[in-house]
């Protein structure tokens, strides 16, 4: 919140500057004389910049909706191998639960702090494989048993399908050919306010002012840029909960 407050203030200082620079070094009757084209060439610019900025935060939210849901079924997949491998043999039961529990501790302590620095955990990629193994080695001996070992190979296909998912979509964030437009567009439309000629300097500067409203979208948009990092992020409850309703948490 703090750097957001501070992002805005100087955005405000730098675009009250550049208006003060302009007012100085142009003729305001200069100004005043063109301020109908300005008018229509600024709302034009400032559509497109709304556009553009509506299409950015559709975008994030997508992704962090996206990216909680795939966590959910991740989470929701570790949870399931732990029930499923309850009707095996002792040996084989206590393995594959307990690699499910240490795959689910591993994601929660070490790779989730991790994911907000733009990296994974190599031990919870190891817990994952190990998991897998296990299920592998499973030897079924009677119909019941194939039964849950092909249930079992398909949630384990599934929680590897999920945290590849999870990991890619820790890294998207906006495109930055659309940053690029965002702040081009969004330093345009505050510049072009400067164009309009106003007898009252002050209502101009406020006029500017008001504007960096473009600040605070683009600030807002690079904060919800990235699911697992930022100001708005998933966290580990649902592996949490996980853990808590097999014992391990």
């Amino acid at each position: 919140m703090l750097l957001g407050a501070l992002v805005v203030l100087l955005s405000v200082v730098v675009a009250l500057s550049g208006l003060i620079l302009v007012r100085r070094l142009v003729p305001l009757e200069h100004l005043k004389s063109h301020n109908e084209a300005t008018s229509t060439i600024h709302h034009a610019i400032a559509i497109v910049f709304g556009v553009a900025a509506a299409f950015a935060i559709l975008l994030v939210w997508e992704q962090l909706d996206t990216a909680w849901a795939t966590t959910a079924r991740e989470a929701g997949e570790v949870e399931a191998l732990y029930r499923l491998s309850t009707p095996l043999p002792e040996s084989n039961r206590n393995r594959i639960q307990q690699q499910s529990r240490s795959y689910a501790e591993a994601v929660v302590e070490e790779e989730w702090p991790l994911l907000a620095r733009g990296q994974t955990s190599q031990d919870a990629q190891n817990a994952a494989d190990a998991l897998r193994e296990s299920i592998d080695e499973f030897e079924p001996q009677t119909m019941a048993e194939q039964e849950l070992y092909a249930r079992m190979l398909t949630k384990v296909d599934e929680l590897e399908e999920n945290r590849g998912l999870r990991l890619l979509e820790s890294q998207e964030g906006v495109p930055p050919l659309v940053w690029a437009a965002l702040v081009i567009l969004g330093i345009i439309t505050i510049a072009f306010t400067y164009l309009f000629g106003m007898d009252t300097p002050r209502l101009h500067m406020v006029r500017v002012a008001l504007l960096t409203v473009v600040a605070v979208t683009l600030y807002t948009i690079h904060t919800v840029e990235y699911p697992f990092a930022g100001g708005v992020q998933i966290g580990p409850d649902a592996f949490e909960k996980a853990l808590g309703r097999t014992g391990g948490g």
